[in-house]
């Protein structure tokens, strides 16, 4: 069986199950999700100027809307939930847990812990942070020691 750590910021969406569900053909795959509810302020500017980039100026103005802190918690866990089940009923093994501080510490721990074959990031774009190399992937890939596999979520979060 194939282990893949899967690392998403919000809920998966069937797009984005059928995305990650047949990128081993008819291998069994059994992933280990990580999901990191939104963070502080800082991330709620790097996601505007995002928006900005993009051209979405309506998004923009209302991520000063985005749940943040224990309100985040709260919806994390619901995304978390409906991705493990998601995940699942595509015949797929899933488990997976809220990373609050450190992702990239949870994600290389969790790497070493199951012997996972890969990562795959699951995010939409962050053109600011994927400039400068400091999203996820970039950052996983110099840290855990397999393949790293970045992937553009199918919906706005």
């Amino acid at each position: 069986m194939f282990t893949s750590v899967l690392m998403i910021e919000k809920a998966l969406t069937s797009a984005d199950v059928e995305f990650v569900t047949t990128l081993h053909g008819d291998e069994a795959v059994s992933f280990y999700v990580l999901l990191q509810p939104r963070g502080d302020q800082a991330d709620r500017l790097l996601r505007a100027i995002d928006d900005i980039a993009l051209g979405e100026l309506d998004e923009a103005v209302r991520e000063g809307e985005t749940p943040e802190g224990e309100e985040a918690l709260t919806t994390g866990q619901r995304a978390l939930e409906v991705s493990l089940t998601a995940l699942r009923a595509s015949g797929n093994e899933a488990v997976g847990r809220l990373i609050d501080e450190h992702p990239l510490d949870a994600l290389k721990t969790l790497v070493e812990e199951i012997g996972a074959d890969e990562v795959i990031v699951l995010t939409d774009p962050h053109y600011v942070e994927e400039f400068f190399h400091r999203d996820w992937a970039s950052r996983a890939r110099h840290k855990v020691g397999v393949p790293v596999l970045k992937l553009f979520s199918h919906s706005k979060a």
